[in-house]
């Protein structure tokens, strides 16, 4: 098991950039494939984005490719989502989580999350 604590959520205009960060806690971080997703109000839970235990391998939601970055210091037990050319439509809570398996885009698949933080994107 992994504890997970997000930041760096916060109110951009469009067209701005946030970096949100994962500390984890435990040795074992870097045996952990990780992922963040987000949540919309009303909506559900969706996949954003996923990167391997060390970092080799990344996989994108098609609606963030090319704006969104994943990437992990394993040595800073932190994972990190750089987000650029933000839309409103980017509004929601952020999400990072633990799998054992890279890749996986379901919410079931991942056995710890954190407690999100909040992004908001005005027009």
């Amino acid at each position: 098991q992994v504890q997970l604590v997000e930041s760096g959520g916060g109110l951009v205009q469009a067209g701005g950039s946030l970096r949100l960060s994962c500390a984890a806690s435990g040795r074992t971080f870097s045996s952990y494939a990780m992922g963040w997703f987000r949540q919309a109000p009303g909506k559900e839970r969706e996949f954003v984005a996923a990167i391997s235990w060390s970092g080799g391998s990344t996989h994108y939601a098609d609606s963030v490719k090319g704006r969104f970055t994943i990437s992990r210091d394993n040595a800073k037990n932190t994972v990190y989502l750089q987000m650029n050319s933000l839309k409103p439509e980017d509004t929601a809570v952020y999400y990072c989580a633990a799998t054992q398996v890279f890749g996986l885009v379901t919410t079931v698949a991942y056995d710890d999350w954190g407690q999100g933080t909040q992004v908001t994107v005005s027009s």
